[in-house]
């Protein structure tokens, strides 16, 4: 058994999650190893190839990245956000297009239009609107001065944490204004019976400051977290999964890895799926109780997804997200498919729509892996695909010669991700499964912490406040304050 010089930080996971948090203890002199699974880091962030074209996957658009805003803050503090490549969305129109059989909302930028936009299409709940404008207004407070991660750790109004349906009825929200605003709750992975309101305000209000998406696939920004990792010191190992948290005396010691290298390191991250990192530990780590609680826990919803080339000159790219959604109320909302169209190679669009897909629809190939799935799995993938090609042309019109690339499900994700179901964004954040949430961390032995979209929320500014959060939990809340904090919030 060979076993590796020590480190002051390993990092299981080279997802947006793990760079990030590589980065940021790097950059406090602690120099860490990220452990990457996959044969190049980034995780989602890279996306794959196909016919040529790089498709985006785990990052689709993203929000307050405008020049002194959370999202663009955070990014400094890395030093990435000069070489992001980013474009912003909207530009004098829409940043999300929501369609409900005959009923049109065009979602604008800026939390004044929105306001004004919601008055117009809902006249009659303009006390509602004026109560939701108070609230995310407030959460854009607190989100711009980090209030979450100040010295005296703000405490969020328990008003924040009830269902957001629960919320708009109380409100007597129509059913019209609330179809409009679960849409929120679906960028999550859940509905508006399971998303508390607390995350659908941080999500909406986060988004509405300013929205954008990357010019490329993500394979850019990966290579680019990657690059400044290592620039600051740290060590990136690819090709070999952690097969092991090491124990001893109690407390985390190192990882093992599947070629059988020992790192040592009295600190350990987890930025993976919390049920997989569980099962990292040594038996009798965690009790059995706790550790059946969490497996129980809910995942958010699988996705179905279909990448498309399809003619420029028919259907040119858009800066806008178009969601389509069918159902006459939030309660009887039954499907939905979000769409967008990107620039592409000359002459061509990229078309992505992506579909809810329940993991058990994709049970008959559950014990399979990618590329050996059979051709009963292909055919299955292209009828879906199909369907949501031909949902796309009733909906824009003629594409010209499109051609479907390739579909992706919940087994996809599975593998890649190594999570339980494929679960996009990870465990679901409903009211009733935050408390064994946060328990996660209490049940870990000491030198453990967890990383990634599961300590706050997914998203790319989700993910990032979840890294800042597990460092100020590794390196203690007074260096944090002095040394991470005063400059974020002070930028």
């Amino acid at each position: 058994m060979e076993i590796e010089p020590s480190y002051e930080a390993i990092v299981i996971g080279s997802g947006i999650g793990g760079l990030s948090v590589g980065i940021l203890l790097a950059g406090l002199g602690l120099r860490p190893l990220v452990c990457e699974k996959n044969a190049l880091p980034g995780g989602l962030m890279r996306g794959y190839r196909r016919a040529g074209v790089d498709w985006p996957v785990g990052i689709h658009y993203f929000g307050s990245f405008g020049e002194g805003e959370p999202l663009r803050r955070i990014c400094d503090l890395l030093g990435v956000s000069k070489a992001m490549a980013v474009e912003r969305m909207g530009q004098g129109g829409p940043i999300d297009r929501y369609l409900f059989g005959d009923f049109r909302f065009d979602l604008p930028e800026g939390l004044e239009p929105f306001k004004q936009s919601l008055t117009e299409a809902f006249p009659k709940d303009r006390k509602t609107i004026v109560t939701l404008d108070e609230n995310l207004r407030k959460m854009m407070a607190l989100l711009d001065r980090f209030a979450f991660l100040a010295p005296e750790s703000a405490t969020l109004e328990p008003a924040l944490f009830v269902p957001l349906r629960e919320q708009l009825a109380a409100w007597g929200a129509s059913t019209g204004l609330r179809m409009v605003l679960s849409v929120a709750a679906r960028w999550m992975g859940m509905d508006d019976r399971e998303c508390p309101l607390f995350y659908h305000h941080l999500a909406l209000a986060s988004y509405l400051c300013s929205s954008w998406r990357l010019r490329g696939s993500g394979v850019e920004l990966a290579e680019l977290l990657a690059a400044r990792l290592q620039e600051l010191g740290g060590i990136l190992s690819c090709a070999d999964p952690v097969q092991s948290i090491l124990v001893e005396g109690g407390r985390v010691s190192g990882v093992r890895l599947a070629s059988g290298r020992e790192f040592r390191s009295r600190r350990v991250i987890t930025a993976i799926h919390p049920k997989r990192a569980l099962t990292m530990l040594p038996a009798g780590t965690v009790k059995s109780r706790h550790g059946l609680r969490i497996e129980a826990l809910a995942e958010t919803e699988g996705l179905f997804a279909m990448h498309a080339l399809v003619d420029a000159d028919r259907q040119p790219p858009l800066l806008y997200n178009l969601f389509q959604l069918h159902g006459e109320s939030p309660e009887m909302m039954t499907d939905g498919v979000f769409y967008q169209l990107r620039p592409g190679p000359p002459g061509k669009t990229l078309l992505i729509a992506m579909t809810s897909s329940p993991f058990t629809e994709w049970s008959p190939w559950e014990g399979t892996v990618s590329g050996r799935r059979g051709p009963d799995y292909a055919e299955a993938k292209a009828r879906l695909g199909g369907r949501l090609l031909k949902g796309s042309e009733q909906l824009l019109g003629c594409l010209g010669k499109a051609e479907v690339i390739d579909c992706y499900t919940p087994l996809t994700l599975r593998d890649w991700m190594d999570c339980p179901q494929g679960a996009p964004y990870g465990i679901q954040r409903s009211l009733r499964q935050l408390p064994m949430m946060k328990a996660i961390q209490m049940l870990a032995p000491p030198g453990l912490w967890f990383s990634g979209q599961n300590v706050v929320s997914p998203g790319l500014l989700g993910t990032l406040l979840g890294s800042l959060q597990t460092l100020r939990q590794v390196i203690g809340p007074e260096r944090f304050t002095g040394e991470v904090y005063q400059r974020l919030a002070g930028s």
